[in-house]
């Protein structure tokens, strides 16, 4: 019994440093997302990563609730501009 519950912590704490596995996947021809596994769209996920970190920095700096509003919308808009597949 005591085994099995060092194995499914242990198992459990690997787990959480490995990428799911629908990420690990290699995308097929007619799959409708394979866009996502592009070079350009990971690097539009890492500018938009970038800019809430950036943006959750400014709400800590000004805890003002009109800017945190403005700016999560703003941010919001911002990131899925960004992600747009049509750019």
């Amino acid at each position: 019994m005591l085994f099995a519950f060092i194995r499914f912590y242990c198992t459990n704490l690997v787990r959480f440093f490995l990428p799911p596995v629908r990420e690990i996947a290699v995308p097929s021809e007619p799959d409708s997302h394979t866009r996502r596994y592009t070079y350009h769209y990971q690097q539009k996920k890492s500018w938009v990563k970038n800019l809430w970190i950036f943006s959750a920095a400014l709400m800590l700096c000004f805890p003002a609730l009109p800017f945190v509003l403005t700016l999560i919308f703003f941010t919001t808009f911002l990131s899925f501009a960004i992600l747009d597949e049509t750019a």
